[in-house]
């Protein structure tokens, strides 16, 4: 069989139309019909029940399907990553980033990215950990900023950068200046936290767990400005990457006791081999954030 057989499967699958498969295609109706009758033909399989003007693609033709899809997308991958090659004056990278580094800590080393790549395309997705990684999974991204002690086995990763997660209070707080806290205080506050699905809440509730303690959660939200409006109100207090609030004066951060760290890395599909635009993009990353 070969990809043009292939090919023809699946469209002739999404459409449940031989002419329709064909003029996807830009061939004759026969065209596809005899491809799909060969690919029959060598397997020995029914690929396809024909019944009036309806084709549906039998049991085993969902087999074939499967593995067709995954030839065609490796097949584009090899073709771009050989224009590619030629120079990295094309291509697009595909990155997913957590919210709060979206926001705080890879807009410039991405622009200085860009600088150096005029030519590259950069498609950028803000999401939590979960979401990210099922977008991996999913194919939609090629790389994702991820919690490095949290990568699944398809998934692996180099660390970027180890960031402090923080408790943070508006400026008449009590804790505003303290040199730092126990999670014990911590979760008998009234607490601004993400919802479910993100990491830095899930880590939270981990750590209230371990410590026999249930979270007083008064407000959830996934927009950090909101979070942070809420402990300036003084309506409770959150917790954050450091980074997140270097630049609010009226916001403080306060260090737990022992401090809480995160290791970050950029993140990849194992089976599936980078272009030459996103290893580019990883080795510059790693290059910014872990200079020698």
């Amino acid at each position: 069989m070969d990809l043009k057989q292939l090919s023809y499967l699946v469209a002739v699958a999404q459409t449940g139309s031989f002419t329709a498969a064909a003029e996807r295609h830009h061939v004759a109706q026969s065209a596809v019909s005899m491809a799909i009758a060969r690919l029959e033909q060598r397997l020995e399989l029914k690929l396809f029940e024909r019944q009036d003007r309806k084709v549906r693609i039998t049991a085993e033709g969902e087999v074939l399907l499967a593995h067709a899809r995954r030839l065609l997308q490796q097949s584009e991958r090899a073709e771009r990553e050989m224009e590619e090659l030629k120079s990295l004056v094309s291509g697009e990278v595909r990155i997913g980033i957590p919210f709060m580094m979206g926001s705080y800590f890879f807009p410039p080393i991405l622009m200085a990215f860009k600088h150096r790549y005029p030519g590259l395309r950069i498609a950028v997705e803000e999401a939590g950990t979960r979401e990210l990684l099922s977008r991996m999974s999913d194919g939609v991204l090629d790389l994702a900023i991820l919690i490095a002690s949290d990568l699944p086995e398809q998934v692996t990763g180099q660390r970027l950068v180890r960031e402090e997660m923080v408790a943070v209070v508006g400026d008449e707080h009590p804790w505003q200046g303290r040199a730092s806290i126990s999670l014990t205080e911590f979760f008998t506050e009234e607490l601004a936290l993400f919802r479910r699905g993100f990491y830095h809440r899930e880590h939270m509730e981990l750590l209230a767990a371990q410590a026999g303690m249930t979270p007083n959660i008064a407000f959830e939200s996934n927009l950090i400005p909101l979070l942070k409006a809420v402990v300036r109100q003084g309506f409770g207090v959150t917790t954050l990457l450091r980074m997140a609030i270097e630049e609010d004066r009226d916001l403080f951060a306060v260090p737990f006791t022992p401090p809480i760290y995160l290791d970050l890395c950029i993140a990849w599909r194992k089976e599936d081999p980078l272009s030459r635009a996103n290893r580019t993009l990883r080795d510059f990353l790693l290059e910014q954030c872990c200079p020698p």
